[in-house]
């Protein structure tokens, strides 16, 4: 079964990362973009069957590892299986 375990700064916390990409994106042209917030995605592949299960070892694997809960945020998401099938770089889903 695969998990993304989503990891963005809770609000408030400043954002330089996402400061600058906002910055750059303006320079190229992008002036429609009015915040960016930086963070990261991991897709972690858990020999389980249940999905109760599967989203519990990962709850567990980002409150330890993966998210500094003082400034971080993490959000859970399954993915159907099969997902992986059909989906190209770069593709918005």
């Amino acid at each position: 079964m695969t998990v993304l375990v989503k990891v963005m700064l809770k609000p408030g916390v400043l954002d330089p990362q996402g400061k600058a990409i906002a910055d750059a994106l303006h320079r190229l042209g992008y002036g429609a973009v009015s915040d960016v917030r930086a963070g990261k995605v991991f897709r972690i592949e858990v020999d389980a069957d249940d999905p109760k299960a599967a989203r519990e070892v990962c709850s567990q694997m980002a409150e330890k590892l993966l998210a500094n809960p003082v400034i971080e945020d993490y959000e859970l998401v399954l993915e159907a299986a099969g997902a992986e099938a059909g989906r190209e770089a770069g593709a918005l889903r």
